[in-house]
């Protein structure tokens, strides 16, 4: 993708590589916030946001992404939301450890993505 916008992280990002850095944001406040509930639930507020806006992006009509591809996010979005939903901040390290896992490897593949 040749389309520029403004980096959250204050440089010039292509689109592919802010998604990158928002999944990647938040699987560092998701990680930073054990220990403190209120932080915890702040941070997978937002994970699930990220998530929920994967979705929409993906089921647009003008989404050029493969169909694999786009049913695949869906249903990690569908998977990070229900674990979220129910376990909330009582969930163990080791669910905790699997969202940011997520996050940190769709934010690898889009920035490999990004390189083709």
């Amino acid at each position: 993708m040749a389309e520029q916008q403004g980096g959250a992280a204050g440089g010039q990002l292509t689109v592919r590589e802010e998604d990158a850095y928002g999944l990647s944001e938040a699987a560092v406040m998701l990680d930073q916030a054990r220990g403190d509930q209120g932080a915890l639930a702040s941070a997978l507020d937002h994970n699930v946001e990220v998530w929920v806006a994967i979705r929409t992006l993906v089921g647009r009509d003008d989404n050029t992404l493969p169909a694999e591809t786009r049913d695949n996010l869906v249903k990690l979005s569908k998977f990070v939301t229900d674990t979220t939903l129910s376990q909330g901040v009582t969930m163990p390290a080791q669910v905790l450890d699997t969202l940011i896992n997520i996050n940190l490897q769709i934010a690898e593949g889009l920035l490999e993505g990004a390189g083709a």
